[in-house]
């Protein structure tokens, strides 16, 4: 999504890293912008030759006690032995700055993080290349990295002012979602308006009905889609990058994010069936909980309709909308078949 950036913002936003770069013991270069979403992230290059990652946050995405706690949880993970980044100190030891609001920029935070040296898995849209046997392997790995992640973070003692969003009932279907009111929101036709409301309302009593003992909830990371699992050390291991939504929320959601994506591809049972037993491999994960991946795959779709929405600047967001319309309403018919 980068390079598909008119270059007038290309060179602000290369000015701002450059502005943000002064607090950080870096050698004298040309930040590269690698990713344009919630962040824009460039490639830098620290003072001891290592690359690492610059993030200049969406301003009014997370406030500052957030992004701290974003911060300090991928540094627990690491410490745990999970290869994910983790936070790169500013020439002052602080991880987090405030860049002043200019004429082109509000204020927004600014961080640096460790460099993940490999591979994204794929990318959204486009077939997965490795073969059907490979990617069995690759998702076994994925699910056992998932389950280790969970056991972190329950294992981890989060501290004082910890604070990150929640994705639970409200926050997938509450009257003010964290990625938007998917079922009233601006680019939608009428019919969908009452179609998604209605559809909103069941799934709401879906998810009441399911025992509380059969969803395991704690800390996520929330958006473990194929870009952000790096294929490691000639693609022989998992890393994961991109806690921007890290948060509370049902472990359940994790698996179904990641699969999501995935559902057209020709290896897809293989595929499911390799994650789930990847995270059996390392944790508990029960019949009763499987029954509900279905629904939480639903949820998921459902939330980028919110999120495209409010993002209406980014290329070809009307046609994506109406697509995440269309596959959420025949997913929610398949689901209602089976049940």
């Amino acid at each position: 999504m980068a390079d598909q950036l008119p270059q007038t913002i290309r060179d602000a936003l290369q000015k701002r890293a450059l502005e943000a770069l002064d607090h950080w013991p870096v050698q004298a270069h040309e930040p590269l912008l690698m990713k344009y979403r919630e962040n824009a992230v460039f490639r830098i290059t620290l003072e001891d030759g290592k690359f690492a990652a610059l993030r200049l946050h969406r301003p009014g995405y997370h406030d500052e006690t957030s992004l701290r706690s974003e911060l300090q949880f991928m540094a627990a993970l690491k410490l745990g032995g999970l290869d994910v980044p983790s936070p790169v100190p500013t020439s002052n030891e602080q991880s987090l700055i405030l860049l002043p609001a200019n004429k082109l920029f509000p204020e927004q935070h600014a961080d640096v993080v460790s460099w993940i040296d490999g591979v994204p898995l794929g990318q959204s849209g486009m077939p997965l290349s490795q073969s059907a046997n490979t990617q069995a392997d690759i998702f076994f790995r994925i699910g056992h990295g998932m389950a280790i992640m969970h056991e972190l973070a329950d294992a981890w003692e989060t501290p004082e002012h910890f604070r990150r969003p929640a994705w639970d009932a409200e926050g997938l279907l509450g009257e003010k979602p964290l990625w938007g009111r998917f079922w009233d929101c601006p680019g939608l036709p009428p019919q969908s308006i009452a179609v998604l409301s209605t559809l909103r309302d069941e799934l709401r009593q879906a998810l009441t009905a399911i025992s509380p003992g059969d969803l395991d909830y704690g800390l996520i990371h929330a958006d473990l889609v194929r870009e952000n699992i790096f294929l490691t050390e000639n693609e022989s291991k998992v890393a994961f990058i991109d806690f921007d939504d890290a948060g509370h929320g049902f472990r359940l959601f994790d698996l179904a994010t990641t699969l999501l994506k995935n559902r057209n591809e020709p290896a897809y049972p293989a595929i499911e069936k390799a994650l789930i037993s990847g995270y059996r491999s390392r944790r508990v994960f029960s019949d009763a909980a499987l029954a509900s991946l279905p629904l939480f795959m639903v949820l998921r779709n459902l939330t980028y309709i919110g999120w495209l929405a409010e993002r209406a600047e980014i290329p070809g967001a009307a046609e994506r909308l109406s697509h995440y319309v269309a596959e959420s309403l025949e997913m929610a018919r398949k689901l209602n078949k089976a049940a």
